[in-house]
This record gives structure tokens, sequence and C-alpha cells, in this order.
């Protein structure tokens, strides 16, 4: 069932084509991801398709009832408003129903009572309060009360992303969903996004994320729009294939334009008598031969200043914000080369732990010692701070006016920005007219301009689109200084360090040798063993003894119609899930060295025994 139709729609923004006559549509249930270079225009089609902005040219269908929501990469809100409602707005028919069926159960009004049971009916209410409180739970929500003027920008962007998992519109029009989001919260988005129900079109920088979610790549690139089914992987073997196409076909078109140009240039006498069909050739084959590939990328060729024997030396470490500790006694001396990733739960504390490695912050006891040859660059996730109205070129010249590169080589600010794929015009614009992608871009230059031996990154692939990332991706793969790297990119992480610092919240860090997947196979065989060890009849009279201490005292009262069927539905599904979770657990005992399918079974463990504690529960309040 066809959701939505692009025909044929273009966008000018006075100096250029964004998109010229592209035409796509999304089927019910498909997951496709828009890939292309920052810059390329793929924020200005997401808007276009939900209306926040006019084609040119062309027209966009959305089916009959279908509602579309969109996650914009920087969402805004009414900074007064309460999280609540803001998650729970008014406009919601699910709000009003779950809101009229309080109401009505709390007067007891049988006529109220028809009228909520039909309207939860129609709203298909029933499981939105169960939906909404795991969708706040997982994307860690703050203090429902708590004024959203004082949440971080990243508390804020998951505030946005819930609502719109919540409001569970048909389609799903996502800008970077996984930005500002821990491994653990991503994985799960990733199962939540991949349910049949579920139309997508998304943007984003997470390889791992692409290939095990979408089914379907669109690449924008140079005003035109390519289609290729598939994950990721086969995205770029495809790519590859059609680029090298493209340039076999315009080398061609050149040798024969000269030939035809020659033809066509003979006196006006011969020309009267040329045929019709053979002219409309010419000016096809010029078209292509005088298309222009898009071959600029980035160019990374820093020198590194000279790092001494001592780096930085930590001894004994404390930090903590009140009852909340940060790090507690811990040491470390880096070493050359160390390639260092950190992984935690977000607000366990992996940037204060940076912000007191760069001397930002003090520890409140402990020592932290940096050698003299130590130049920290340090890239922090904060919002890209500019002076209203500095332009481009005024960033990297306030820092120096000389930069040295490659091998004894040295560069003008606009040689430089000329190295970052900012052309000359681009360079004497304002910072706050680049678009997000180009602000990271930018932002990254500041902190390699001084030639850094020490690199401190913290998620820098937010905003960075897929092709940079591969190119910062092997520069600092042959970096020789130190690395030391936080970020959500399980794909980027895996391929560029060889240790882990995991911050495990309440002061604790501790080291793990290994990349990412290493640490979470390992992971996954510690959690099945505590999983498999826990037997679900335990885990039954824990909730019985629970239930029956709070319903001590309460009146008991008679079941609805809807709540004896969702008894007798209960009753049905409880023994199958204890029959699965059986079975699933006796697979993993036969499972030996294969981790990644540990891992999996270890999940979907997990899910089934919390989806049966859930309906366990809920028998024993409507038995009781």
């Amino acid at each position: 069932m066809n959701y939505l139709s692009a025909e044929n729609i273009s966008r000018n923004l006075g100096e250029r084509w964004i998109f010229n006559a592209i035409s796509f549509g999304l089927q019910k249930g498909e997951k496709v991801a828009l890939i292309g270079k920052n810059g390329t225009g793929k924020t200005t089609l997401m808007e276009t398709l939900v209306g926040m902005q006019s084609p040119d040219n062309g027209k966009i269908t959305i089916r009959d009832g279908i509602h579309v929501g969109y996650l914009p990469q920087n969402p805004s809100f009414n900074e007064n408003d309460l999280v609540i409602n803001y998650l729970f707005s008014e406009e919601l028919a699910s709000s009003k129903a779950i809101k009229a069926y309080e109401e009505a159960m709390e007067s007891g009004d049988p006529k109220a009572l028809e009228n909520a049971f039909a309207l939860m009916d129609s709203a298909q209410a029933w499981d939105y309060e169960s939906r909404a409180k795991q969708i706040i739970a997982k994307l860690g929500i703050p203090d429902s009360h708590q004024q959203i003027s004082t949440l971080s920008g990243g508390q804020k962007r998951r505030l946005a992303l819930a609502k719109l998992l919540i409001e569970s519109p048909e389609i799903m029009i996502l800008d970077e969903p996984t930005n500002h989001l821990d491994i653990e919260t991503i994985e799960w988005l990733e199962g939540f996004l991949s349910g049949p129900n579920v139309t997508l079109l998304v943007v984003s920088h997470d390889r791992y994320f692409l290939d095990r979610v979408c089914t379907r790549m669109i690449e924008l690139a140079q005003g035109n729009i390519y289609n290729y089914n598939g994950n990721y992987a086969y995205f770029l073997e495809k790519k590859a294939e059609r680029e090298t196409s493209e340039a076999s076909t315009v080398a061609k078109a050149k040798n024969l334009y000269k030939k035809e140009l020659e033809w066509m240039r003979r006196q006006p006498k011969a020309r009267g008598t040329k045929a019709q069909s053979r002219i409309d050739a010419f000016y096809e084959t010029e078209e292509v031969a005088k298309r222009k590939a898009d071959d600029s990328k980035l160019d990374l060729q820093l020198q590194m200043s000279r790092l001494g024997n001592k780096i930085i030396e930590i001894n004994h470490i404390y930090k903590s914000f009140g009852d909340k500790k940060i790090v507690e006694d811990f040491t470390y001396t880096f070493k050359k080369k160390d390639r260092i990733g950190i992984v935690g739960n977000n607000g366990a504390g992996k940037t204060t732990f940076l912000q007191l490695l760069t001397e930002n912050l003090a520890p409140d006891s402990g020592t932290i010692d940096h050698g003299e040859t130590l130049v920290i660059g340090y890239y922090t996730q904060m919002p890209f701070d500019f002076k209203p109205g500095q332009r481009v070129i005024d960033v990297i010249t306030d820092i120096a006016e000389v930069i040295h590169y490659g091998k004894n080589n040295t560069l003008t600010p606009s040689q430089f920005l000329s190295k970052f794929l900012f052309e000359t015009q681009k360079q004497y614009t304002p910072v706050e007219k680049l678009s997000g992608g180009e602000k990271k871009r930018l932002q990254l230059m500041q902190v390699l301009v001084k030639n850094p031996n020490f690199l401190i990154l913290d998620e820098p692939t937010n905003d960075l689109d897929l092709e940079t990332l591969q190119l910062l991706e092997d520069f600092l793969s042959d970096f020789q200084g130190c690395l030391l790297l936080v970020s959500h990119d399980r794909y980027f992480m895996d391929n560029l360090i060889d240790q882990l610092l995991i911050v495990e919240g309440n002061g604790v860090i501790r080291f793990f040798n290994g990349n990412y997947t290493d640490f979470r196979n390992s992971d996954a065989s510690e959690q099945v063993s505590k999983l498999a060890s826990e037997p679900v009849s335990k885990l039954a009279s824990e909730l019985v003894s629970k239930l029956a201490s709070e319903q001590v005292g309460k009146a008991s009262k008679k079941l609805s119609y809807k709540e004896q069927k969702e008894l007798e539905e209960l009753e049905k599904s409880m023994p199958k899930l204890e029959n699965k979770i059986q079975l699933i657990e006796q697979e993993i005992a036969e499972l030996s060295d294969d981790f990644e399918k540990i891992t999996k079974l270890a999940k979907e463990l997990e899910n089934l025994k919390a989806d049966l504690e859930e309906k366990e529960m809920r028998w024993l309040e409507l038995t009781e």
C-alpha cells in the first residue's frame, strides 16, 4: 500500500537547484534511508515532504488518513511548558480518550463508561499508556513536571523523539534520531523501528543502524535521486558501480562531442541541410559531456606536534557532585598511541571525565599531570560557539594566520578551509547560515588547526555525513598520537579503538581490552548466565507477595467486560511465553562460542521475561 508519493518535485533556493524533478514513494512498512553529503539538501527534502516548505514544481501526495511525524535536527519547544504537557498533548485522540476513561472510572457512571470504552476503541488507546511508559523509560526522559527550559540540548532532543514515538504516526521522518542516545538505547530504538507497522524515512550517519533497520537507500546527489534496494553495505557496492559507469559514459560523450562540435561549426549554408535529429543528439551529448562529477573530498593531512614520553598521568582522582559520584580512586598513565573508547549510559559521567582530563574541571582529590609537550585537541558535543555575524573564515583566522599542513607545508586560512570543502564563496558566509553538518565540520577544523598530539573526541560523528565520517575514520586510523573517543557510533568505535573505559556510574570506571563488539559479546555471555539462572517461578512468587501486600485493605470490584476478555487472553498467552522461555534457555545452553547468536538470544530472553512479568502482574491485579 502506497503511503506517500513525490512526483517530479523540485526546489530552488536561488543559487542552485537543491533537487530537480525527482520522484519516489514510500510503501507501508518500508524502512528507507536518505543519504547524501552535508549541504546537498536532505533537510530541505524532508521539510518539503512534511509541508514545512513547498516544492517549486511537482506534487506530493499522502494517502488519506495517514499522519506524518517529523523529528528535525533542532526541535523547537515552548520553553515554559512542562515535560508532561509536551508529551501528552490534548490534540492527541489517544490522550483525550485516556482522560475520558479515567474520569468515567472515577464517576462510575455506566453511560460515561460506555462512551469512554467506545472512545478508547476508536483511538486504539488501550496499549497507549504502557507504550508511553516504556518509551519514556528507555529514552531517559526527566521528571515529567520539569520545565523544558531546564533541560540540556540532548535531553530536549530525546524528549522530541519520545513524543513522536508515543504518537506513533503512520509515517516517521527522522533526521539523525540516534544523536544524544547511548548505545544501549540505540539498540532498543533499532528494535522499535524495525516493527512491521513502522514506515520510516531516516537520515542517519550510524552505519550499524542503517544496516539493521533500513532495506532501501535513497541517495541525493547533485540535485538527482538514486534508489538502491538493499542495506547500506549493498548501497556502497552499487554506488561505486554507478559512479564508474557514469564516468565511462561522460568520457565517451566528451570524445563524441569533439567530433560533433566540428560538424556543428561548419558554415551556415551547410547547417541548413543538417538533419534535425543529429542536431538534437548533439545537444544531448553536450549536456552529458559537460556533466561534472562530484569528486570533492575532505583532505586531512595535518602535522602532529611532537609528543614526549610524559603524556597524562592520573593518580587516585575522585570527583562527585553532591551525593553523585563521578570518579572514585581512578589511576592511569597514558602511553603513546593509546586508542581508547569510552562507553556508558547517559548521565554516567563520560563528559565530566573528559572535562577532568582537559583541566576544565578540577578533581576533588588526586592529581592529573600533563606532559610539557602535550597539545590536546578537544572536540566537544556542546553546540558550536560563534559570534553573531561571524564569517566562516574568521573562525579559523582568529586561531591562526598560518597553518602547518602535511609534510613541512603551510596554508592560509582560506586554503585550509578549501581542504575541508568550504569553497571561496562559502568562506565569507555567516556561520549561522551553515547546515548542521557544515557547522560540525568547521568545529572539527577548530580542533585540528592546532596540530594536536592527543585527540579527545566527544561524539564527533553527530551530524556528519557518511562520506566525511569515512574520511575522518581513515585520518584517525593513521593518527600517530593518542586518541580518546566517546561515540555512540558502534561501527566507528570498532574500527578505531582497541581498549574501552566502561563508565558504570557511582564512581566506577573499569578497563576492557577489546573494541565495542568484543565488549558486547563478553557482556552478553554474563547476561545469559544471569538470566538463565533466574527461574520464572521465583519471579512469579515475588510478584504475588508484592501485589498481596499492596492490595491489603483495598475493596474488590467487579471486572468490566473489557477486563474479563483481557484476563482470558492473559491465561492463554502466559503458558505459551513460559514454554518459549524454556526453549530459548535450552538453546543458549547448547551454544558455546557463537557470541552473535548468544547476544541475540539473550536480548530475546530478557524481553520475554519482562513481557511475562508484566502479564503476571496484570493477571494478579485482575484476579485480585
